[in-house]
């Protein structure tokens, strides 16, 4: 059993904020791999089902950001899922917007959701760190990631989340670098890569 979790805050108030982008990345596997159907357990939403012939368990903390560990640590206890296993996609601030990159263990830096877990669980988890850009000042980081997503924002957010889902079986296989690379292929296909560089001026 894997253990793919999407950080975010339940409710219909919060679902198109940068900080839910865990929740619309799980929906989006969901849906491309036919996973469920939705029920509530371990203080979350739940869907099991098959991802390229691995068992996964889908799961979105309904315990709001803070306290994702509750749920998180309540299911990966009861499967005793190992560390390894368990999957993490969360918003982050420091990776530019529709960028994505996947890492084991570390800090949480500064990140609510992901303190909790550590908290349940220890560090030493996977996450998929799921770019939405900075503020560019320290002190909105919170009402930026509280923030919903702009209408300019939608196409990339769609974008990278069924980029995200077309992929995923490659996490599930735990072939994070192919994944990565994946992402970026795919998006820069759809016009979402790095900017290009300006031409030098002609002579």
């Amino acid at each position: 059993m894997r253990l793919l979790v999407g950080l975010g805050n339940p409710g219909t108030r919060y679902a198109a904020n940068r900080h839910n982008i865990g929740f619309m990345t799980i929906d989006a596997i969901a849906k491309r791999h036919g996973i469920g159907p939705w029920r509530r357990r371990f203080q979350a939403m739940t869907a099991e089902g098959l991802l390229g012939g691995d068992r996964v368990m889908l799961l979105k903390p309904e315990t709001f950001m803070n306290d994702s560990g509750l749920a998180v640590g309540e299911a990966a206890n009861f499967y005793k899922v190992p560390l390894v296993d368990v999957i993490v996609f969360h918003d982050e601030v420091d990776l530019p917007p529709g960028k994505v990159r996947v890492k084991t263990g570390g800090g949480d830096a500064g990140h609510n959701g992901l303190r909790s877990i550590t908290a349940y669980l220890g560090p030493d988890y996977r996450r998929v760190r799921v770019g939405v850009g900075h503020p560019g000042v320290k002190d909105i980081v919170h009402h930026h990631v509280l923030g919903d997503f702009a209408k300019s924002d939608r196409e990339w957010v769609e974008a990278l989340c069924t980029a995200i889902a077309d992929n995923a079986e490659l996490l599930a296989r735990g072939e994070d670098a192919s994944f990565q690379n994946k992402i970026h292929l795919a998006m820069d296909a759809k016009g979402f890569g790095e900017p290009k560089p300006p031409k030098p001026a002609a002579d």
